[in-house]
């Protein structure tokens, strides 16, 4: 499926992320190219920079000149198996992202990243504004892993990782922790929360006495791994994509 730019929902995509994605220039700079109205929607003035357009079908022009705003945007998520690189250049001697999505004719970039022996759920799209408030640390997108850990698991383990818990670089809270499974000294459990300090849940799950035997990432915001194998590439829905642009406050 080949989902677009204006694929947010039937409202369409904010004016000044149209004019910004079409290099007009920053997103600021379209807010005032806006409100000085000197930008036209299907032939009338907009002065209010949070009008809403459709890229593909209105034209628009600014001063005059009519810009070109359709772009061929692509969301894909990728199950990254074990002991791969989270790059999109080719690998020497170890495998990296590249060697999953070699079939698509597309340039498209990764969505932050996972450790080498971190598995599971990463998003990759040639839509760059959408990828930077993905990982950017104020919008608190989650991420959500299964962790496979020694059990058994203290009854209060969830609520003192939600009060938070101090580590060398400072502390750090979950938004969210359950127990999946446990079987004598094993247990699964589910850790949500909005960091992107590095390895921040082994450290976070080695602090409290429960050191990660196996990680995998299965939710990046709305978007989950579901039954996608490893090594595995699939197109995200334009439910998903909706998802995502509303997280982000696009």
């Amino acid at each position: 499926m080949n989902t677009t730019g204006d694929a947010t929902d039937g409202e369409g995509v904010r004016l000044q992320k149209v004019l910004a994605d079409a290099g007009i220039g920053s997103r600021r700079a379209c807010e005032r190219l806006i409100s000085d109205g000197r930008v036209k929607v299907n032939g009338k003035t907009v002065s209010w920079f949070g009008e809403r357009v459709h890229p593909r079908t209105d034209e628009i022009q600014v001063d005059g000149r009519k810009i070109e705003t359709w772009h061929e945007f692509r969301y894909y998520a990728l199950n990254k198996p074990l002991d791969v690189e989270s790059t999109m250049a080719p690998g020497r001697g170890t495998r990296t992202l590249i060697d999953f999505v070699e079939d698509l004719t597309e340039r498209i970039y990764h969505v932050g990243r996972l450790d080498t022996d971190t598995e599971g759920l990463i998003l990759l799209t040639n839509d760059g504004e959408l990828a930077h408030r993905l990982t950017h640390p104020s919008f608190g997108v989650t991420k959500t892993y299964l962790a496979d850990v020694p059990g058994p698991i203290a009854r209060d383990l969830g609520r003192r990782l939600r009060s938070g818990i101090v580590l060398d670089d400072g502390p750090v809270k979950v938004d969210g922790f359950s127990l999946v499974e446990q079987s004598g000294r094993r247990a699964l459990v589910e850790v949500v929360l909005h960091e992107g300090r590095k390895h921040i849940v082994r450290r976070l799950l080695k602090e409290v006495g429960h050191p990660v035997r196996r990680l995998a990432r299965t939710g990046f915001g709305p978007v989950q791994l579901g039954r996608l194998k490893p090594g595995g590439v699939r197109a995200l829905t334009e439910k998903e994509v909706a998802a995502l642009y509303k997280a982000v406050g696009l």
